[in-house]
């Protein structure tokens, strides 16, 4: 998995494998679209206006990423 951030254009994506096949993008909403193979893999998630969508409670703006088992949380910002 690789994630990035435009901020130029203020855009975040989640790349959850690499693109072997042909994708369609798909928007969710006005904010959020996903690229998809025919076969129905997911390949990557787009998240538009990211700052605003990213934003957390406690330490700015950014991806939080947490372990379930052990209860650690690690929050990644954003660069600006």
């Amino acid at each position: 998995m690789r994630i990035t951030y435009d901020p130029k254009y203020n855009i975040a994506y989640i790349a959850l494998r690499e693109k072997r096949a042909k994708v369609k993008t798909i928007s969710l909403s006005s904010e959020v679209n996903v690229d998809i193979a025919s076969d129905g893999e997911l390949y990557g998630i787009e998240l538009l206006n990211a700052r605003k969508q990213l934003k957390t409670k406690s330490k700015g703006v950014g991806f939080s990423v947490s372990n379930i088992s052990s209860g650690e949380r690690v929050v990644v910002p954003l660069g600006s």
